[in-house]
């Protein structure tokens, strides 16, 4: 009986343990303006793409869009010593923030607009 039970225990512990909490992205004060706002997300400026890092950059920045595009230029974002512009569009304004990615679906280029 001991047994049975210690068994029991043991799979509610680990089923317990393996459930992942989906991680909803929200604004720090619990409000998106929907005046997008470049300064609080050029940090994401070489970071991957993805579909979180994209919703994240779209909260931080206020905005209430965001849209993805390719990068049509030569040079591709900041570098380490910040000599690019990782921002050539509007910094603030409008709804949308627009995100530019290079060949490798690192973001490049972060604007309003």
């Amino acid at each position: 009986m001991l047994r049975y039970l210690s068994a029991a225990v043991a799979v509610l512990a680990l089923s317990a343990c393996s459930s992942t909490p989906v991680a909803q992205v929200q604004p720090i004060d619990g409000v998106i303006s929907g005046q997008c706002h470049v300064d609080k997300v050029r940090g994401a400026v070489g970071l991957a793409a993805s579909q979180a890092t994209v919703e994240r950059a779209r909260v931080d920045s206020d905005s209430l869009q965001v849209i993805v595009v390719n990068s049509e230029r030569a040079a591709s974002g900041a570098t380490a010593s910040g000599a690019a512009n990782p921002t050539p569009g509007a910094e603030q304004g409008g709804e949308r923030l627009t995100i530019e990615t290079g060949r490798t679906n690192n973001i490049t280029a972060l604007y309003c607009g």
